[in-house]
């Protein structure tokens, strides 16, 4: 059988699931095209937004701005100029949603307005994106048959320049646009060390510690240049490696615009302002949600969508994952971003003091109140967004008014007669399987049906081991520079430590263990010796109850016909499916869209 044209196909395959739309910014920044500079200026700078789409009374985009674009009208007093002065000076290209991701990479635009059918406005994507899909691809890539071919085939589409290396550090893939960037043709570039090649290069490192970076500074030619580096792994080893060159350097103008915005605002905002925008900067945004694996993707994916939705959302997962960062997410891209995030752990307030701190009080409504009452969480939430953790801790009293507030849209603070207006979104949250406590009679079933028009599921860090190696590259940096302490580097040995360790108190867990390496060990370069013993000695059993051994031990038809058994043996409920199996929801998900499954 000729296979001459099977990488083809699977790039054809790869395509189909690279969609601009899974990697645009789902929600950029808009204006007016009677938008003065300042007033642009301004926006800018409090969304920290890299640039707006312009758009006119029906959401049509009618070009783009950058603070390289605004920064001569500022510079001389020309802020009050309308936009409309420059547009068409930003390079820029529009596309359809629905675009293969690959078709875009060829072209060297830095900006791509993504609309409708209808010429609306849909998103943004850029480089950045571009770049991070690509990464995504070629992990992807590396694990089918005839990678070699497939990333040919990717790599000499990408407009970027992308190297790959193997164990040793030799170039092994190494495309056209690097080569045309740093003047040595490719050819000469395969077979050799990457030192040899690429000015500054760390992939060799990258090699060593299997941890990825991105984003990092690297000077090439005397240029500073944005890279990404990103270890390959296979049967638990690092086998190579693939570096990035995004051919944008540090922008010294956008600097200086930002410290100029940033010096405008502290001068202009009142006391009040300033801390709603130090509340602001601390929320998280779905982009630095850290994590390329499926599981993680779809998390991120379902809440991009709902974001902008007027929705009830409930977010499920255990303890220590991290959903509290899609519910910041999540308001962060919602029409309520303006407004506060408030968040109430519904399972740390005493039950006699849950009411009034949900809904607030009037003086006098018990002994020890405050004279002049106190607003609750819903009334700080107001035009923003409240979100309930844990609220399966939530006394079934409370729940009743809470079902009231979702009905209504009204509340009265404690002791008060006087019925409140509240347009707060509400996100919830739970570890418990609330679908469990309805049948147990401890949670109200209209009420988790009411919460639960959409459900994001987040997966536990042991069924997402493809994140770690992201995870532990961030906290190690972010934890050292808190501590303000040299980096410290880990070796290949050690971080396969993490990947097989179980993780039950999840990210939080492995925040924790990188804290104390940082604080505790002197040296910089953290050694498997160095690990707590309790890693090294409780590896994940891998013979666990359940199915998923065999699952993954035996082949796609098998793997499909277990599932399809015992969705059939479940009559269809797939959460009883995901724990028979023992997996979790939302991997089971995946493998049934995988298998055509329903």
């Amino acid at each position: 059988m000729n296979n001459s044209f099977e990488p083809q196909r699977r790039i054809r395959e790869l395509e189909d699931n690279f969609l601009v739309q899974d990697w645009m910014d789902s929600a950029p920044l808009t204006a007016g095209a009677d938008s003065s500079v300042q007033e642009l200026a301004e926006l800018m700078a409090a969304s920290q937004k890299e640039s707006a789409v312009i758009v006119s009374s029906d959401n049509k985009p009618i070009g783009l701005v950058t603070p390289r674009l605004l920064l001569p009208y500022l510079l001389s007093d020309a802020g009050s100029n309308p936009v409309a002065d420059f547009l068409g000076k930003e390079d820029f290209i529009i596309i359809q949603q629905n675009e293969p991701l690959l078709n875009v990479y060829r072209s060297n635009s830095a900006w791509f307005i993504v609309r409708d059918g209808n010429n609306k406005l849909l998103g943004l994507l850029n480089r950045n994106n571009i770049t991070d899909g690509l990464s995504d691809l070629l992990q992807k890539a590396d694990r089918l048959e005839h990678t070699a071919e497939i990333l040919d085939i990717v790599l000499e589409r990408a407009y970027e320049g992308v190297a790959v290396v193997d164990h040793n550090g030799i170039i092994i893939q190494f495309n056209d646009a690097y080569s045309r960037f740093i003047g040595i043709d490719k050819h000469y570039a395969i077979g050799r060390q990457v030192e040899e090649i690429i000015e500054n290069t760390k992939l060799h490192q990258t090699i060593r510690t299997g941890l990825p970076e991105r984003g990092a500074i690297q000077y090439i030619n005397g240029q500073a240049m944005v890279v990404h580096r990103l270890p390959l792994w296979k049967n638990g080893k690092v086998v190579g490696a693939v570096g990035m060159l995004i051919f944008e350097g540090l922008n010294e103008l956008y600097k200086i615009y930002e410290n100029m915005q940033k010096s405008y605002r502290n001068e202009q905002l009142t006391n009040e302002a300033v801390n709603i925008s130090a509340e602001r900067s601390a929320r998280f945004t779905l982009d630095e949600i850290i994590g390329q694996s499926e599981s993680t993707m779809l998390s991120k994916s379902l809440a991009r969508k709902v974001a902008k939705k007027q929705i009830t959302v409930l977010i499920t997962g255990e303890s220590g994952t991290g959903k509290e960062m899609f519910a910041q997410s999540i308001h962060e891209l919602s029409p309520f971003s303006t407004g506060r995030f408030v968040t109430v752990n519904c399972g740390a307030v005493p039950e006699h003091l849950i009411e009034s701190e949900l809904f607030g009080y009037e003086e006098g409504a018990f002994t020890g109140a405050k004279k002049g009452g106190k607003p609750g969480k819903f009334e700080l939430a107001q035009k923003g967004t409240i979100f309930l953790d844990e609220i399966g801790e939530m006394p079934l009293y409370m729940q009743t008014k809470l079902l009231r507030v979702l009905q209504e849209r009204e509340f009265e603070r404690v002791g008060g007669l006087e019925s409140i207006q509240t347009d707060a979104r509400i996100i919830a949250a739970s570890n418990r399987n609330l679908y469990e406590e309805v049948k147990k009679g401890s949670f109200r079933e209209d009420l988790y049906y009411r919460i639960n028009i959409v459900e994001i599921p987040v997966a536990p860090l042991r069924e997402r081991k493809e994140d770690i190696p992201s995870l532990v590259s961030f906290y190690l940096t972010s934890i050292c520079s808190k501590h303000q302490a040299a980096v410290k580097t880990i070796t290949s040995e050690a971080l396969q430590m993490f990947i097989q360790y179980k993780w039950e108190g999840n990210i939080r867990e492995l925040r924790n263990v990188i804290e104390n390496l940082v604080v505790l060990l002197e040296e910089e370069v953290i050694e498997k010796k160095h690990l707590p013993a309790y890693l090294l000695k409780e590896r994940e059993n891998r013979s666990v109850e359940g199915k998923i051994p065999t699952l993954k031990a035996n082949d796609e038809e098998k793997e499909k016909q277990i599932i399809h058994n015992s969705l059939e043996k479940n009559s269809g409920n797939k959460l009883k499916t995901a724990k028979e199996l023992g997996i979790h929801r939302t991997t089971l998900y995946q493998k049934l869209k995988k298998y055509n499954l329903k």
